[in-house]
């Protein structure tokens, strides 16, 4: 491509403009195009990019021969747009789940390897501060073997929009909608080792989602034994009575010593990052830290560069994969 990459934006709702704003303050990219069902949500995206197009529909987006399209859609759509546009020479950064099921992500990942095309799911919590400095920690072999994790993402409130709740729009409840996050920070941490075994429990209303036909999971707990030796245990839920707004944090114990993310006073977005050994700990990062458009503002760095299809999208079906193992969807 020559000068900037131009991109169009497929849904400018919050995260879509944040998103948004995060590519433009790169000054790497061009943001071309927008496409949003709200006229109100266009208007506030437009601000943002007074020079776009603002068009009525995704073909529309599609047909005017863009670098890159930006997808911040409901769930169920995500697997369908993002192989529209990589098959018709698009790259491609998607909201996250990448598919609702372990199949839609690996038919979105084998689009863009025939596309040669740059793929990108935003995982944003890998691009705070303190997770980054537990990663270089675990690949640098500083806290010595890790065997143990454990994950926990409390939302105290839910989503306010009803396809969230509906199996078939969303692939699943708060495991789909945070744990993902886990799953992936905890595979990313570790160099994606596969999974070994998993067990898993799933609530809806403080019953088994198996005596809830219908309806999604707003408290899960899982056990993964991952190859390689560790065990990651992971909860998660919705509108669970935490005392705060959220309970956010990642914890690695190896032979040598131990990390931890935590969110800080209940907030989504201060964490804190802390390094143990024995009874002594050391801070490895703290708020204030702009973290969140981190992920978009990489891709957008990454697509500039001229990269294309690389083997880290491989591993976004393999996410997907233990997702669906927690679901109980495969072996």
């Amino acid at each position: 491509m020559s000068g900037k990459p131009r991109i169009g934006f497929l849904g400018v709702g919050w995260i879509g403009r944040s998103r948004m704003q995060a590519m433009i303050d790169t000054g790497l990219i061009d943001a071309a195009a927008i496409a949003e069902p709200s006229a109100e949500m266009a208007a506030e995206a437009a601000k943002l990019a007074p020079a776009a197009a603002i068009v009525d529909s995704y073909d529309a987006l599609l047909a005017l021969g863009l670098d890159g399209i930006v997808i911040a859609t409901p769930s169920a759509l995500h697997a369908e747009q993002s192989i529209r546009a990589l098959e018709s020479g698009h790259a491609v950064f998607c909201q996250k789940p990448l598919g609702r099921t372990a199949a839609e992500a690996a038919a979105v990942v084998a689009a863009a390897r025939a596309a040669d095309r740059l793929l990108g799911v935003d995982f944003s919590y890998r691009f705070t501060d303190g997770m980054g400095r537990i990663r270089d920690l675990v690949a640098g072999g500083a806290l010595g073997h890790v065997h143990a994790v454990d994950l926990v993402f409390h939302n105290a409130y839910g989503p306010d929009k009803p396809w969230f709740y509906d199996p078939a729009q969303s692939g699943g409840g708060c495991v789909m909608d945070l744990g993902v996050h886990l799953v992936d920070l905890a595979l990313w941490t570790l160099g994606f080792p596969a999974a070994a075994w998993v067990t898993s429990s799933l609530f809806a209303g403080g019953a088994p989602l198996a005596e809830r036909p219908g309806e999604v999971e707003d408290y899960a707990v899982a056990t993964i034994d991952l190859e390689g030796g560790a065990t990651v245990r992971l909860a998660c839920s919705w509108r669970l009575h935490a005392g705060q707004d959220a309970v956010i944090s990642a914890e690695f114990y190896g032979t040598n010593g131990g990390a931890m993310l935590r969110n800080v006073g209940g907030s989504f977005y201060d964490f804190t990052a802390e390094r143990f050994s024995g009874t002594a700990r050391e801070t490895l990062a703290s708020p204030p830290d702009a973290w969140g458009g981190r992920a978009a503002a990489d891709w957008a760095r990454r697509l500039a560069a001229g990269e294309g299809f690389g083997t880290d999208a491989e591993r976004l079906v393999d996410v997907a994969r233990l997702l669906d193992r927690i679901y109980g969807r495969a072996d």
